[in-house]
Protein backbone atom coordinates (compact mmCIF):
# COMPACT_ATOMS: atom_id res chain seq x y z
CA UNK A 1 0.00 0.00 0.00
CA UNK A 2 1.49 3.31 -1.07
CA UNK A 3 0.15 6.82 -1.41
CA UNK A 4 -0.33 8.30 -4.83
CA UNK A 5 2.47 10.85 -5.02
CA UNK A 6 2.28 13.87 -7.33
CA UNK A 7 5.76 15.35 -7.66
CA UNK A 8 6.38 19.04 -8.34
CA UNK A 9 10.04 20.03 -8.66
CA UNK A 10 11.32 23.54 -9.25
CA UNK A 11 14.71 25.09 -9.98
CA UNK A 12 14.69 27.41 -6.98
CA UNK A 13 12.87 28.09 -3.71
CA UNK A 14 11.27 31.32 -4.88
CA UNK A 15 9.56 29.58 -7.80
CA UNK A 16 8.43 26.79 -5.49
CA UNK A 17 6.99 29.31 -3.02
CA UNK A 18 5.05 31.05 -5.77
CA UNK A 19 3.68 27.85 -7.34
CA UNK A 20 2.74 26.24 -4.03
CA UNK A 21 1.08 29.37 -2.66
CA UNK A 22 -1.01 29.81 -5.79
CA UNK A 23 -2.01 26.14 -5.76
CA UNK A 24 -3.06 26.34 -2.12
CA UNK A 25 -5.04 29.53 -2.78
CA UNK A 26 -6.88 27.87 -5.66
CA UNK A 27 -7.90 24.96 -3.39
CA UNK A 28 -9.11 27.34 -0.68
CA UNK A 29 -11.02 29.42 -3.20
CA UNK A 30 -12.71 26.30 -4.59
CA UNK A 31 -13.76 25.27 -1.07
CA UNK A 32 -15.17 28.73 -0.37
CA UNK A 33 -17.17 28.65 -3.59
CA UNK A 34 -18.45 25.15 -2.83
CA UNK A 35 -19.19 25.44 0.91
CA UNK A 36 -18.86 29.10 1.82
CA UNK A 37 -15.74 28.47 3.94
CA UNK A 38 -12.30 26.84 3.86
CA UNK A 39 -9.82 25.40 6.36
CA UNK A 40 -6.03 25.33 6.17
CA UNK A 41 -3.52 23.60 8.47
CA UNK A 42 0.09 24.74 8.13
CA UNK A 43 3.44 23.60 9.50
CA UNK A 44 6.10 25.73 11.16
CA UNK A 45 9.85 26.05 10.87
CA UNK A 46 11.84 28.16 8.46
CA UNK A 47 10.86 26.41 5.22
CA UNK A 48 7.37 27.90 4.73
CA UNK A 49 8.21 31.55 5.41
CA UNK A 50 8.79 32.48 1.77
CA UNK A 51 5.67 30.62 0.70
CA UNK A 52 3.60 32.35 3.40
CA UNK A 53 4.75 35.72 2.04
CA UNK A 54 3.25 34.84 -1.35
CA UNK A 55 0.17 33.09 0.01
CA UNK A 56 -0.95 36.04 2.13
CA UNK A 57 -1.11 38.22 -0.99
CA UNK A 58 -3.46 35.91 -2.91
CA UNK A 59 -6.79 37.56 -3.59
CA UNK A 60 -9.31 35.13 -2.19
CA UNK A 61 -11.98 35.78 0.46
CA UNK A 62 -9.75 35.25 3.46
CA UNK A 63 -12.54 36.25 5.84
CA UNK A 64 -14.01 32.81 5.12
CA UNK A 65 -10.74 30.94 5.76
CA UNK A 66 -9.82 29.37 9.09
CA UNK A 67 -6.12 28.61 9.62
CA UNK A 68 -4.72 26.23 12.21
CA UNK A 69 -1.46 24.38 12.78
CA UNK A 70 -0.37 20.83 12.07
CA UNK A 71 1.66 20.89 15.28
CA UNK A 72 2.96 23.26 17.93
CA UNK A 73 5.69 23.49 20.54
CA UNK A 74 4.17 23.90 24.01
CA UNK A 75 5.50 27.43 24.45
CA UNK A 76 3.82 30.79 24.88
CA UNK A 77 2.95 32.70 21.73
CA UNK A 78 5.60 35.34 22.45
CA UNK A 79 8.36 32.71 22.19
CA UNK A 80 10.43 32.69 19.00
CA UNK A 81 9.86 28.91 19.05
CA UNK A 82 6.09 29.35 18.67
CA UNK A 83 4.51 28.29 15.39
CA UNK A 84 1.55 30.53 16.21
CA UNK A 85 3.94 33.47 16.31
CA UNK A 86 5.42 32.38 12.98
CA UNK A 87 1.96 32.39 11.40
CA UNK A 88 1.12 35.77 12.93
CA UNK A 89 4.35 37.31 11.62
CA UNK A 90 4.46 35.76 8.15
CA UNK A 91 0.96 34.70 7.06
CA UNK A 92 -1.75 36.77 8.74
CA UNK A 93 -0.94 39.89 6.73
CA UNK A 94 -2.01 41.67 3.55
CA UNK A 95 -5.03 39.92 2.04
CA UNK A 96 -4.90 37.17 4.68
CA UNK A 97 -5.24 39.50 7.67
CA UNK A 98 -8.98 38.76 7.82
CA UNK A 99 -8.53 35.00 8.20
CA UNK A 100 -9.45 33.34 11.50
CA UNK A 101 -6.60 31.63 13.35
CA UNK A 102 -7.24 28.66 15.65
CA UNK A 103 -4.16 27.96 17.82
CA UNK A 104 -3.10 24.63 19.29
CA UNK A 105 -1.43 26.19 22.34
CA UNK A 106 -3.89 26.65 25.20
CA UNK A 107 -2.92 29.32 27.72
CA UNK A 108 -5.33 27.87 30.27
CA UNK A 109 -3.10 24.80 30.44
CA UNK A 110 0.22 26.40 29.60
CA UNK A 111 2.13 24.20 32.06
CA UNK A 112 0.60 20.87 31.01
CA UNK A 113 0.06 19.93 27.39
CA UNK A 114 -1.78 16.74 28.34
CA UNK A 115 -4.37 18.67 30.33
CA UNK A 116 -5.13 20.72 27.22
CA UNK A 117 -5.75 17.81 24.84
CA UNK A 118 -9.49 17.58 25.45
CA UNK A 119 -10.19 21.26 24.83
CA UNK A 120 -7.83 21.54 21.85
CA UNK A 121 -9.22 18.34 20.35
CA UNK A 122 -12.76 19.75 20.48
CA UNK A 123 -11.50 22.95 18.84
CA UNK A 124 -9.97 20.99 15.97
CA UNK A 125 -12.92 18.62 15.62
CA UNK A 126 -15.19 21.65 15.24
CA UNK A 127 -13.34 22.59 12.06
CA UNK A 128 -14.55 19.47 10.28
CA UNK A 129 -12.63 18.11 7.32
CA UNK A 130 -9.52 20.16 6.59
CA UNK A 131 -9.48 21.44 3.01
CA UNK A 132 -5.69 21.86 2.84
CA UNK A 133 -2.92 20.40 5.03
CA UNK A 134 0.73 21.34 4.49
CA UNK A 135 3.38 19.08 5.98
CA UNK A 136 7.10 19.63 6.29
CA UNK A 137 9.85 17.13 7.08
CA UNK A 138 12.83 17.29 9.42
CA UNK A 139 16.29 15.81 8.82
CA UNK A 140 15.36 12.90 11.13
CA UNK A 141 12.36 12.04 8.96
CA UNK A 142 9.74 13.49 11.30
CA UNK A 143 6.65 15.22 9.96
CA UNK A 144 4.08 17.04 12.08
CA UNK A 145 5.43 16.15 15.56
CA UNK A 146 5.80 12.48 14.72
CA UNK A 147 9.34 12.25 16.08
CA UNK A 148 11.46 9.09 16.09
CA UNK A 149 11.33 7.72 19.63
CA UNK A 150 8.39 9.93 20.57
CA UNK A 151 6.52 8.81 23.69
CA UNK A 152 3.18 8.73 21.89
CA UNK A 153 4.42 7.98 18.37
CA UNK A 154 2.62 4.64 17.93
CA UNK A 155 -0.69 6.15 19.05
CA UNK A 156 -0.19 9.23 16.86
CA UNK A 157 0.41 7.05 13.80
CA UNK A 158 -2.44 4.60 14.46
CA UNK A 159 -4.52 4.76 11.26
CA UNK A 160 -7.61 3.80 13.24
CA UNK A 161 -7.08 6.32 16.05
CA UNK A 162 -10.00 8.56 16.98
CA UNK A 163 -8.17 11.46 18.61
CA UNK A 164 -7.67 14.70 16.69
CA UNK A 165 -4.58 15.75 18.65
CA UNK A 166 -2.00 14.10 20.86
CA UNK A 167 1.00 15.19 22.93
CA UNK A 168 4.55 14.24 21.99
CA UNK A 169 7.86 14.25 23.83
CA UNK A 170 11.05 13.13 22.13
CA UNK A 171 14.76 13.73 22.31
CA UNK A 172 14.76 15.62 19.02
CA UNK A 173 11.65 17.67 19.76
CA UNK A 174 13.00 20.12 22.32
CA UNK A 175 9.88 21.20 24.18
CA UNK A 176 6.81 18.99 24.63
CA UNK A 177 4.61 19.21 21.55
CA UNK A 178 1.00 18.93 20.50
CA UNK A 179 0.25 17.54 17.07
CA UNK A 180 -2.59 16.52 14.84
CA UNK A 181 -2.70 12.74 14.65
CA UNK A 182 -2.08 10.87 11.41
CA UNK A 183 -5.80 10.16 10.78
CA UNK A 184 -6.58 13.88 11.24
CA UNK A 185 -3.77 14.86 8.85
CA UNK A 186 -5.00 12.37 6.26
CA UNK A 187 -8.57 13.67 6.52
CA UNK A 188 -7.63 16.43 4.11
CA UNK A 189 -9.04 17.59 0.83
CA UNK A 190 -5.50 18.23 -0.42
CA UNK A 191 -2.30 17.11 1.31
CA UNK A 192 1.04 18.78 0.55
CA UNK A 193 4.60 17.98 1.56
CA UNK A 194 6.86 21.04 1.23
CA UNK A 195 10.57 20.21 1.36
CA UNK A 196 13.73 21.92 0.18
CA UNK A 197 17.32 20.80 -0.34
CA UNK A 198 18.93 17.71 -1.82
CA UNK A 199 19.29 16.13 1.62
CA UNK A 200 15.52 16.19 2.12
CA UNK A 201 14.92 14.78 -1.36
CA UNK A 202 17.33 11.93 -0.67
CA UNK A 203 15.74 11.23 2.73
CA UNK A 204 12.29 11.11 1.16
CA UNK A 205 13.55 8.63 -1.45
CA UNK A 206 15.01 6.43 1.29
CA UNK A 207 11.71 6.54 3.18
CA UNK A 208 9.86 5.54 0.03
CA UNK A 209 12.30 2.66 -0.36
CA UNK A 210 11.53 1.42 3.13
CA UNK A 211 13.68 3.32 5.65
CA UNK A 212 11.83 3.32 8.96
CA UNK A 213 11.27 7.01 9.65
CA UNK A 214 7.95 8.63 10.64
CA UNK A 215 7.28 10.27 7.24
CA UNK A 216 6.89 6.75 5.90
CA UNK A 217 3.45 6.60 7.53
CA UNK A 218 2.31 9.33 5.13
CA UNK A 219 3.90 7.55 2.18
CA UNK A 220 2.28 4.18 2.88
CA UNK A 221 -1.35 5.25 3.15
CA UNK A 222 -4.03 5.24 0.48
CA UNK A 223 -6.49 7.76 1.90
CA UNK A 224 -5.30 10.91 0.13
CA UNK A 225 -2.80 11.69 -2.64
CA UNK A 226 0.38 13.45 -1.53
CA UNK A 227 1.51 16.50 -3.49
CA UNK A 228 5.26 16.87 -3.00
CA UNK A 229 6.73 20.33 -3.70
CA UNK A 230 10.53 20.40 -3.78
CA UNK A 231 13.33 22.74 -4.78
CA UNK A 232 17.08 22.44 -4.17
Amino acid sequence: MNAKIIRNEYADKLTLADKLARDIASKLDAAIKARGKATLAVSGGGTPKQMFAVLCEQEIDWSKVTITLVDERWVDTDSDRSNARLVAEHLLHHEAHTATFVPLFDKAHKDDVDAALGDVGKRIDALGKLDVVILGMGPDGHTASFFPGGDNLAEALDPNGKKAVISMRAGGAGEPRITLTLPRVLDAGTLYLHIEGNDKKELLARAEAGEDVPIRAVLTQDRVPLHVFWAP
